[in-house]
């Protein structure tokens, strides 16, 4: 088994909560190949990156994704049966990338890129409907989230797993406590 944590729009592999799951698995010592990718700006580049990424593994993944990151592991752990957690995740980020149409600059790497409508379709594709495996799927959601609405998440993802707490921000707040139980659940 492996773990694949997918970063969120405009982020990278040296987000905290990336950093934080490879430093918890290096502590414990965990044999667990670990991979977070640097996605591509242009979400159907991003969605192939990772489909030859799972592919790559004879055995199934477990997914982490935060923000956009949960938007795509929705979509892929639907498509390969594969469990998920998902941080705070995007479901309907189509509409938040309206507001960023034109030049944008990633806030990690300082990579400039262009998004496009057609970007934002391509997203649009991407969107689940009804989650038909909700015992694959954990969402983590913090009510003080000031970039998304947690409500959209806990009302999409009502059927998984949910754990809510109070306060936080997008960044999901004290994340790397909640390691030990998300690779049980990932059952890595």
């Amino acid at each position: 088994m492996a773990l694949i944590y997918i970063h969120g729009f405009n982020s990278s592999p040296a987000s905290l909560k990336a950093q934080q799951t490879q430093k918890w698995l290096d502590i414990q010592s965990l044999s667990i190949p670990f991979e977070c990718p640097a996605l591509s700006s242009e979400p159907d580049k991003a969605i192939n990156q990772l489909q030859v990424m799972i592919k790559q593994y004879h055995e199934p993944v477990g997914l982490i994704g935060s923000s956009m990151g949960g938007y795509y592991a929705t979509w892929l752990g639907e498509k390969y049966g594969l469990k998920s957690v998902l941080i705070n995740p995007a479901v309907r980020p189509y509409e938040f990338m309206m507001e960023y149409l034109g030049e944008n600059a990633n806030y990690h790497t300082g990579e400039r890129y262009i998004l496009e409508q057609r970007h934002v379709d391509v997203t649009r594709t991407l969107d689940v409907d009804q989650i038909k495996k909700p015992e694959n799927i954990w969402v983590l959601l913090q009510t003080g989230d000031e970039v998304l609405d947690y409500q959209q998440a806990e009302e999409k993802y009502a059927q998984c797993a949910l754990t809510i707490e109070q306060g936080g921000d997008h960044s999901f707040q004290h994340y790397e406590r909640h390691l030990p139980a998300i690779i049980d659940f990932l059952e890595l």
